[in-house]
């Protein structure tokens, strides 16, 4: 049984997209940056650390947890100079993250982690997203619409941000939330889960 920690509405279309049958129970978790944390440590940490709480959870609660438990859990942040850009606080806050990427290049990266009785794999996908110089107006008019205020980074490629951004180099699933061939290898070795 497949298990996605996470209550991200886009992981879970991506994961029903790539033709997985799961479950859906989201980790609680403090989602907090450690004092100087890379974001390359700070996504794999949360996605274990999310896996790892749900398997938890679902092993506590059963006398007899099945054999074949498989719990994946992501975490996505946007990177600019080695700096975390997480979620937005508020809209001020979105606006100036937008103008932080507006006309450069930063990362797309994301944690992900495969717990089973076995132990824990995790792995972590990087794509460099390239943004247009934006006006003030076109930040203020985006945040407006509420789009970016619970996006890493305060957009959403798949959505109106997708006019801003030329070129990628990486994984577009990345950038949404959840790179798709990389969980798939992660899955490979637990057959029955497609």
């Amino acid at each position: 049984m497949l298990v996605l920690a996470s209550a991200s509405p886009r992981r879970r279309e991506l994961l029903t997209q790539a033709g997985y049958r799961f479950e859906v129970r989201p980790a609680h978790i403090p989602e907090d940056p450690l004092p100087g944390e890379d974001p390359i440590a700070y996504v794999t940490r949360l996605a274990r650390e999310k896996a790892e709480a749900v398997f938890r959870d679902l092993t506590d609660a059963s006398p007899k947890p099945e054999e074949t438990l498989v719990v994946l859990g992501a975490d996505t942040t946007v990177a600019l100079d080695n700096i975390i850009l997480g979620k937005p606080e508020d809209a001020a806050d979105a606006a100036r993250m937008l103008r932080l990427l507006s006309g450069r290049t930063h990362r797309v990266i994301t944690g992900v982690a495969v717990v089973t009785k076995k132990g824990a794999e995790v792995a972590a996908e990087a794509t460099a997203v390239r943004f247009l110089t934006l006006s003030d107006a076109e930040i203020a008019g985006y945040v407006a619409g509420g789009e970016p205020m619970d996006k890493a980074g305060a957009y959403a490629i798949q959505g109106r941000a997708a006019r801003w951004i030329p070129r990628i180099e990486g994984c577009y699933f990345n950038v949404m939330g959840l790179p798709l061939a990389l969980v798939s290898s992660l899955l490979e070795p637990s057959s029955g889960l497609i």
